[in-house]
């Protein structure tokens, strides 16, 4: 496997596909492959199974979430929209 401290996971390339493409393969799949917190038990143990199944290694708490990390913006986004409308039917 092809791997330098500059590039990091993207080094298998090579000199192909210029470098930019390179740099944003190389920042997703180090974002990927980080430990991310678990919705349900709040501790850092979820690891991607598959491309958008995630699992926790502590609770076993298996979910889906975005092809690259967990939580995409779309679902950050309704999930304020619900915590906000939540909060205005219990005042």
């Amino acid at each position: 496997m092809g791997r330098t401290k500059k590039v990091g996971p993207a080094g298998r390339f090579g000199a192909r596909y210029g470098v930019t493409l390179r740099q944003r393969v190389a920042k997703i799949e180090i974002n990927m492959k980080v430990k991310h917190k678990c919705p349900n038990c709040q501790t850092k143990a979820v690891r991607r199974v598959s491309t958008g199944i995630w699992n926790c290694r502590k609770c076993g708490h298996t979910f889906t979430g975005g092809a690259y990390i967990p939580a995409t913006d779309a679902q950050k986004i309704l999930r304020s929209f619900r915590e906000r409308s939540d909060s205005r039917r219990t005042t």
